[in-house]
């Protein structure tokens, strides 16, 4: 058994491995949607579909009919998801310059109904905690092959029409995916993968801002599972802590260097 002398041990490899998996998987397709979300000022429409999401799965959760049928845990979010994204889709195209307001109230009502719709329960709060902060470090391989599958075929799409990231069919795109997100790593850290790789590039006009962002994800992951399993933290919290200093320290260093670039320009003049 090895142990580095602050609480990491290698059988934790088995548990971090599913993990790192999930958020490797996550980042695949949130990235490329982040970018695009930010794009558009639209800026909460993550957190949003990622509760209506929680919602259906919450409902789906205490209706026993529902629970005993076949993938209710995908198809219950994903009609509740998509059914808020085509909501916000009609208003995108009716109230555009009150949009985000209206998003932000479809997030709050829709945390609000699962609150009230659990207060009975008494597991609620630890379902909603679940839902919210996520079980990432407790995911197995045998749940990563359908988003798997779901995230390839939706990338090839994207690869082969990007145009899709454009029009309408965003917004259902977009759903899919956070649905299935959402049942990996919870609504914060969909939230935070969708938002804080891309925020690290936004104002960077290079080649490689994509693969900059990928990389801001990928160093937020690892070091957040590395940290939560060494010091017995809690792992959704802690991942968000790091993506957001992953992205930080990105969008610090590209500024300094193109401020550099700028002085190296101006004086070879």
């Amino acid at each position: 058994m090895f142990d580095n002398g602050i609480g990491f041990d290698i059988e934790l490899v088995s548990i971090l491995i599913p993990a790192l998996l999930a958020g490797l998987l996550v980042l695949s397709t949130h990235v490329v949607l982040g970018q695009q979300v930010l794009k558009r000022g639209i800026i909460f429409i993550d957190l949003a579909i990622a509760q209506v999401a929680a919602l259906g799965t919450i409902i789906g959760h205490l209706n026993h009919d529902l629970a005993e049928l076949p993938f209710s845990n995908v198809w219950m979010p994903a009609i509740f998801a998509i059914a808020g994204a085509g909501i916000i889709a009609w208003l995108s195209r009716r109230m555009s310059d009150e949009l985000e307001a209206f998003i932000g109230c479809f997030y709050v009502l829709a945390a609000v109904a699962a609150m009230l719709i659990l207060a009975n329960d008494p597991h609620g709060a630890e379902l909603l905690k679940q839902l919210l902060s996520g079980q990432i470090l407790w995911v197995n391989l045998s749940q990563l092959v359908f988003p798997a599958i779901a995230y390839t075929l939706i990338l090839l799409l994207l690869i082969l029409k990007p145009c899709l990231l454009e029009g309408r069919a965003f917004y259902l795109i977009f759903a899919i995916v956070i649905t299935l997100s959402v049942e990996l790593v919870g609504v914060y850290l969909v939230f935070s993968s969708l938002i804080l790789p891309a925020l690290a590039i936004n104002r960077y006009y290079g080649r490689f801002g994509l693969a900059l962002a990928y990389l801001v994800g990928i160093f937020g992951y690892c070091g957040g599972l590395m940290l939560s399993a060494s010091w017995d933290l809690p792992s959704g919290a802690v991942i968000v802590a790091c993506l957001a200093l992953s992205a930080m320290l990105m969008r610090v260093t590209l500024k300094v260097c193109y401020k550099k670039e700028t002085e190296q320009s101006v004086l070879s003049k």
